[in-house]
């Protein structure tokens, strides 16, 4: 069974870190490239970080380069976001996801965990 299980997310202060994990169970992890999104409320889900199946590329949003740092260990079928300098904006449900690539065969979701940052 597949499975993408969010966790790390909280409410902080702006100006403050945290760092999402999401472990991925029952497909093979190493092969695939993972995503970060987020969706605030009344907005668009948007994508805010990529990063290919090795690890050695990695892609941002505008809006959160040189804030955010997406990384991943496939030994342990992890894929984190390192979230630093946080501000109010970046409060929104962030979502894992693995895609395969370059054909996105298979295209699974986490549940997503809940980010709040207060002002």
């Amino acid at each position: 069974q597949v499975q993408l299980v969010e966790s790390g997310g909280g409410l902080v202060q702006s100006g403050e870190s945290l760092r999402l994990s999401c472990l991925a169970s029952g497909f093979t992890f190493s092969v695939y490239v993972m995503r970060w999104y987020r969706q605030a409320p009344g907005k668009e889900r948007e994508l805010v970080a990529r990063i290919s199946s090795t690890g050695s590329t990695t892609n941002y949003a505008n809006s959160v380069k040189g804030r955010f740092t997406i990384s991943r260990d496939n030994a342990k079928n992890t894929v984190y976001l390192q979230m630093n300098s946080l501000k109010p904006e970046d409060t929104a449900v962030y979502y894992c996801n693995a895609q395969t690539w370059p054909m996105p065969t298979y295209d699974y979701w986490g549940q997503g965990t809940q980010v709040t940052v207060s002002s």
